[in-house]
């Protein structure tokens, strides 16, 4: 009796220490899973910024030379 007493008390340990571990795989899962629903639905949907213009782009001028007149 004394050894089945120890095996139930060294199982709920290991129970209690997997627990958080396990907790956070199930919550990482969901997230996974409603990450790839969310990314399916956006590229079911049509672009709704198709036929809109570009952001223009501005070119950085280089920094003047140390000692150059501006």
């Amino acid at each position: 009796m004394n050894t089945f007493m120890n095996f139930l008390a060294i199982a709920a340990l290991f129970a209690l220490v997997l627990l958080p571990a396990l907790i956070g795989l199930a919550r990482e899962r969901r997230i996974d899973r409603e990450l790839r629903a969310a990314e399916h639905e956006r590229r079911a949907e049509p672009p709704e910024t198709a036929g809109a213009a570009q952001p223009v782009t501005a070119t950085r001028r280089p920094y003047p030379r140390v000692g150059a007149r501006v």
